[in-house]
């Protein structure tokens, strides 16, 4: 693993209002490492992901990527961030409904230009590695729970990220499926080197991470607890 982080943050703030969602976190994130944030709900878990991933602007503080400060970035180099080097898995998988399970993994590299067949042809290896082949032709409204999770996985790893942050992604699952889904996700980000930002309020799920950090009120109890 580097000792260079490919992901930082550094004393990041970030009020809704009234409401202080962070109140000072740090961290870093190195490549190739699976790093879990877990804590109580409202404890500024989720917020500090999307700040991570340059979908929020945090009020103070800073995010470096890549030796960049994401701050400095404008809107269209953040999205173009987030469609080339980051990938994202969400509680509910945030598919497209009217697109099959195979359509739905191709889409990021059709957006990025490659060719349907070349972009289908790179899904479909996508979700035989992650053993959902059965569902390539169907939309996503007729898969599984937990099938549906794997297809929103390997929509994530299609174009082979730096980073996938991944927000509570087991969190409408049954156990079963869940550490199913988390461990296809791990071995397949580690496979194509990419770090994972994990979100989780569970201990289990988070036993499958490198590290864990512990958030409380908006800040990180611990630097970092090593499994």
């Amino acid at each position: 693993m580097s000792t260079q982080p490919l992901l930082a943050a550094d004393d990041v703030t970030k009020s809704f209002g009234a409401t202080q969602a962070l109140t000072g976190a740090s961290l870093q994130v190195f490549p190739g490492e699976v790093l879990a944030l877990t804590g109580p709900s409202g404890s500024g878990k989720s917020t500090l992901l999307h700040c991570l991933s340059g979908i929020l602007r945090p009020d103070g503080g800073r995010i470096g990527y890549d030796g960049r400060d994401l701050g400095a970035l404008g809107d269209r180099e953040r999205s173009a961030l987030r469609r080339n080097a980051f990938g994202f898995v969400f509680q509910f998988g945030q598919l497209v409904p009217e697109l099959t399970c195979l359509e739905n993994v191709a889409l990021p590299l059709r957006l990025s230009g490659v060719r349907r067949r070349r972009a289908e042809q790179s899904a479909g290896e996508l979700l035989a590695r992650l053993q959902v082949s059965d569902v390539a032709g169907k939309r996503p409204g007729q898969a599984s729970g937990g099938q549906a999770q794997r297809v929103a996985v390997a929509r994530a790893l299609i174009t082979t990220p730096r980073v996938i942050f991944a927000d509570e992604p087991t969190g409408a699952l049954d156990s079963r499926n869940g550490e199913q889904v988390i461990r296809l996700l791990v071995a397949a980000a580690k496979e194509r080197g990419s770090a994972v930002v994990l979100v989780t309020h569970e201990d289990r799920i988070a036993a499958c991470a490198d590290r864990v950090v512990v958030f409380h009120d908006g800040a990180n109890l611990d630097a970092a607890v090593t499994r």
